[in-house]
């Protein structure tokens, strides 16, 4: 007890560890204990020394160290390395490139040439360039003169719409099919005009489940069964075969309707582009029976002009552009005045 009080004494006075060890050990330590072994010096075995260099004779040549000769008897035995090849795309960015590759300069912009615009010629003179270039090149079938218009209106807006029907007066060369959607009286009116089928609710369902399969060119309907129809618009529609009341194919005179589709009746409309397309006979036709079917259309266009068109003349800034060919043929303008011409002949004799 008395060694533990005087160590806790020291301990207070000394706050340093490294001087409580000696004290704690003394204290704590038995005079019976063994010495600590003694520590002996370890003897290696010597190094051995190399071998003692000859002193070089007097008339020896002199010469450097091996490791002076080495890299060159290395780099004498070894090729040079050859010049990297540069590729084209890499040439451009290296500055010594070599003569290996010469730089490729950069491509320079052509200007794309224009094709030279068609000088616009009469109707008559328009219509034998057709004849003659299509009996250079003889086809398995019968061309058909076309008419393609360019108008001056805009398709987006409803109130500049363009479409309309006529009947040709000579025809369009063309076997037309006639469908009349009918039933009792008008449906034996229809087959007495000679029309190639007629039906009703029958027929409807033939067209829905045919596929899109159609054995008919025209469409006529009376009006009570126009609100049937909506079952296959999706199908007539896109080809232009559904009857629309304005064309007059949507009537209670079956009898004419069917008459004048088997004589020559065209439909016209506008499309996406403000352009026309339309068939006014075959390449096999007279040339005054040609000019005389467009005039006819050319009066029917006239008639479409849309109201909202504030211009005064009748073609200025309606008929922009007014082209003719046939089925496979080169295009060929027409002048204005010789298809006004043409229209006014057309309604001195056949409009009262």
């Amino acid at each position: 007890m008395a060694h533990l009080r005087l160590l806790l004494s020291h301990s207070r006075c000394h706050p340093h560890p490294h001087r409580l060890l000696p004290l704690f050990r003394f204290s704590t330590s038995n005079s019976g204990d063994p010495p600590p072994p003694t520590i002996k010096p370890v003897s290696y075995a010597p190094k051995p020394q190399p071998p003692p260099e000859e002193a070089p004779r007097p008339d020896a040549p002199s010469a450097g160290p091996d490791w002076q000769d080495q890299p060159t008897r290395r780099f004498e035995q070894q090729p040079p390395n050859p010049p990297r090849q540069f590729t084209r795309q890499e040439v451009r960015f290296v500055k010594d490139a070599g003569p290996a590759i010469a730089p490729v300069p950069y491509p320079s912009l052509i200007p794309v040439a224009k094709r030279p615009q068609k000088v616009a010629i009469d109707l008559v003179d328009a219509l034998r360039e057709i004849k003659t270039s299509a009996n250079e090149k003889k086809r398995n079938f019968t061309e058909t003169v076309e008419a393609h218009v360019m108008l001056g209106v805009d398709p987006r807006r409803g109130d500049q719409m363009v479409r309309g029907a006529i009947t040709l007066p000579h025809g369009t060369g063309k076997t037309v099919r006639v469908a009349v959607f009918a039933e009792g009286p008008a449906a034996e009116e229809a087959r007495a005009a000679g029309a190639d089928v007629v039906g009703g609710d029958e027929l409807i369902e033939e067209i829905r489940k045919g596929g899109g399969k159609l054995s008919f060119d025209k469409c006529i309907a009376t009006p009570m069964f126009m609100p049937r129809l909506s079952k296959v618009a999706r199908i007539l529609g896109p080809r232009g075969l559904m009857p629309n009341p304005k064309l007059g194919s949507v009537t209670n005179d079956v009898f004419g309707a069917v008459k004048a589709a088997k004589s020559g009746r065209v439909d016209f409309k506008i499309d996406k582009t403000a352009i026309v397309h339309v068939g006014l006979g075959k390449i096999n036709f007279s040339e005054e029976s040609l000019r005389e079917n467009i005039g006819a259309f050319v009066n029917a266009l006239l008639l479409a002009k849309p109201v909202g068109l504030k211009k005064t003349s009748k073609y200025v800034g309606y008929v922009k552009k007014f082209t003719l060919s046939s089925t496979m043929g080169p295009g060929f303008p027409v002048t204005i005045p010789s298809l006004s011409a043409a229209a006014d002949d057309y309604s001195r004799a056949h409009v009262s």
